[in-house]
């Protein structure tokens, strides 16, 4: 019998009370503490005797919410000036936090249900909500920021991302790959995640930001396989300079957003994940290159679960990987843990894997203990970092920095292991690896992605109308269709085209590239394609025709006009932007702002009388913010609708942990 009818069978035989039972209770009912959570980390000194207490009755408490604005759409000093607006008026309680670089992350006093469920919040919520669809903040919580910081990744790395879903680490490397200013970097982030459908929220995530470095895959972490690259001239196998195993956990860490795992929590949980975990890691550091960095992290406490982990990694690669220090000046945490006591599931603690019974043994493996204090002390476990609730307010987090010195011993120069548990196969050195067996693919299947053709059709016409700068060339534009009128262009860098092209058959891509131009047919234009907002500043620098500079005054009539039917007529704007308009060709166009502070490109459209901005409402919003103009016609209260509000009030949908 099929698996899938395995599981229908076990669902029509569940009784009715047990199927209530499952139903989400109210959030008000949710009893917080664990008896064995508390004697488990008791056991296990994560910190002193006299904090402990503190850090158990942080550990009841709501999470603070918090958020962090996007340091790659140019628009951060803008956003920073408002806040600082909302604080001076008194419209928001946050601060700064110390750690994170430009105050470009802020932790607020007060619980994401508080923002979501008081009326004094809602124009804050509205804020958090509209940014955050516009791509210019991420709600995220502060200690998952941590991981990408440590990771310390530049313009010009090609980073993987094991387990990205649902995304904000994504968004942090991303931007990290674009800290320079530069709109299309040399680099890439590949992120991955074994959940189908996991990946598609990772791709709307991730695609709020508009990079043409993104790719995303759909692989198991642990037997992720290589990928091929082109250097100096040949087919090579891709070591990635940057790696970020943030991986599946038991997630006590955030049991202060998500209070229904409480119940839930036994030490079983993590031990059930060790394995797993090692393979993650192992995986990761054959994918790395020598002198790269990985950072491994959880949001569990669990030291089965971090330093047993990070201990047995290091001890398998014989001085391959080394821990390195992490510095984040203004963080608060404590150093890792050279001894822990692992326990049963029923909280049994064993010293050693000599006094764990033999019927234990499916639940007790020997790697989940520490290593002796000889051993632990070449290791440097201490440098590993523990976030503890109490000491700043957060949630809690393990993160790890390996660095790369030389080739695990089951790898070499002439070798490359293709995923675990497949023996290396001898090659070159330096030549990309022999040819696998094609893999099969499970879950929705994509359309492939076809790169344009040096002598496409489709571009001659869009070069012309929009005088792009030869600079661009369209080898790096592609679509989801080889043949017939293309609906969207995408356009990537030239490392993510070498990936796709050399990859796309033994490799699941979900998505890649960002939008640049769109189908759009109209009588008198001697283009069929628009420009796309979402690929904008990809590609703004090299075009060199249809830009118009707008004044303020007529950029705050454009983004107010929310009609799509009656936008204004060019009579109604500025004589000086009248002027610009009258002759200008009906068609799409780049309205061009700038003053002492902002400066911005936004896609427009002439029509035959008219002029009109194209993207998306909470863009709008967005601009008309750092145009300091009234936004009140746009927001919304819901709590004028008291019944919906109480019907609300009696559920809490839980948050992702990895959040």
């Amino acid at each position: 019998m099929g698996r899938r009818k395995k599981m229908q069978k076990r669902r029509e035989r569940k009784k009715p009370e047990d199927q209530n039972n499952e139903k989400r209770g109210s959030y008000k009912d949710i009893v917080k503490g664990n008896e064995g959570f508390e004697k488990y980390y008791k056991s296990q000194n994560l910190c002193s005797d006299s904090e402990f207490s503190q850090f158990m009755q942080t550990m009841l408490q709501d999470l603070p919410a918090a958020f962090r604005i996007t340091s790659c759409r140019g628009q951060e000093k803008g956003l920073l000036r408002c806040i600082q607006e909302k604080l001076d008026a008194g419209k928001i309680d946050a601060f700064a936090l110390p750690w994170y670089p430009n105050k470009l992350a802020w932790q607020l006093n007060m619980s994401r249900r508080d923002i979501r469920r008081t009326e004094a919040n809602f124009q804050l919520h509205n804020f958090l909500v509209g940014e955050t669809e516009a791509g210019f903040v991420s709600r995220q919580e502060v200690v998952s920021m941590i991981p990408p910081l440590a990771l310390d990744v530049h313009p010009h790395h090609t980073v993987l991302d094991m387990c990205a879903a649902p995304g904000s680490k994504t968004a942090q490397l991303i931007e990290a790959l674009h800290r320079d200013g530069d709109a299309i970097p040399s680099g890439m982030v590949v992120a991955n995640d074994a959940d189908n459908k996991r990946c598609y929220m990772l791709v709307h995530q991730a695609k709020r930001l508009n990079s043409p470095c993104l790719l995303v895959t759909n692989h198991d972490a642990s037997a992720m396989p290589n990928f091929q690259l082109v250097k100096d001239g040949k087919e090579r196998v891709l070591k990635f300079d940057r790696i970020l195993c943030d991986v599946p956990c038991s997630g006590d860490g955030t049991l202060r957003k998500n209070p229904d795992g409480w119940v839930k929590w036994h030490p079983g949980n993590g031990n059930n994940l060790h394995g797993m975990q090692y393979r993650i890691l192992k995986r990761g550091a054959e994918m790395l290159q020598v002198g790269g960095k990985l950072v491994y992290s959880t949001c569990s406490y669990n030291p089965v679960e971090n330093e047993a982990v990070v201990a047995r990694m290091l001890l398998e690669s014989d001085g391959a990987l080394t821990l390195a220090e992490i510095q984040l000046p203004g963080l608060k945490s404590v150093p890792g843990l050279t001894k822990w006591t692992p326990m049963s599931k029923n909280l049994e603690p064993y010293d050693s894997f000599e006094q764990v019974p033999e019927l234990v043994h499916t639940q007790m493996r020997p790697q989940f203990f520490p290593p002796s204090e000889d051993v632990a002390s070449t290791l440097n476990l201490t440098r590993c970092l523990r976030i503890l609730p109490h000491l700043q307010n957060t949630g809690g987090f393990f993160v790890a920095v390996l660095e790369k010195n030389k080739f695990l011993p089951w790898e070499s120069a002439n070798r490359v292991c293709e995923s675990p548990g497949e023996e290396s196969q001898e090659q070159e050195e330096g030549t990309a690896a022999p040819a696998m067996k094609k893999r099969k693919i499970f879950g929705f299947k994509e359309d492939p992605f076809f790169y344009l053709a040096e002598d496409d059709e489709t571009w001659p016409s869009i070069r012309d109308y929009y005088k792009i700068n030869s600079k661009m060339f369209p080898s790096v534009l592609l679509a989801r269709t080889l043949e017939g009128r293309k609906k969207n262009i995408y356009m990537t860098n030239e490392t993510v085209k070498d990936v796709v092209t050399l990859n796309q058959d033994k490799l699941k891509i979900i998505n890649t590239g960002v939008k640049v131009f769109s189908r759009c047919s109209v009588d008198d234009m001697t283009c069929d394609y628009r420009l796309a907002q979402e690929g904008l500043p990809s590609i703004q620098a090299l075009i060199t025709d249809r830009i118009v500079q707008v004044r303020k005054e007529d950029m705050i009539k454009l983004l107010e006009n929310d009609s799509g039917t009656l936008p204004p007529k060019i009579e109604e704007f500025s004589a000086d932007l009248y002027e610009k308009l009258k002759d200008f060709k009906m068609g799409s166009c780049v309205l061009e702002y700038k003053d002492d502070q902002l400066e911005f490109h936004l896609v427009g459209w002439r029509g035959k009388v008219s002029a009109r901005v194209y993207i998306a409402k909470s863009e709008r919003i967005h601009f008309l913010r750092l145009l300091a103009a009234d936004v009140s016609k746009f927001e919304v209260n819901k709590f004028e609708n008291r019944s919906d509000l109480a019907a609300a009030e009696e559920l809490e949908i839980p948050q992702d942990p990895k959040e």
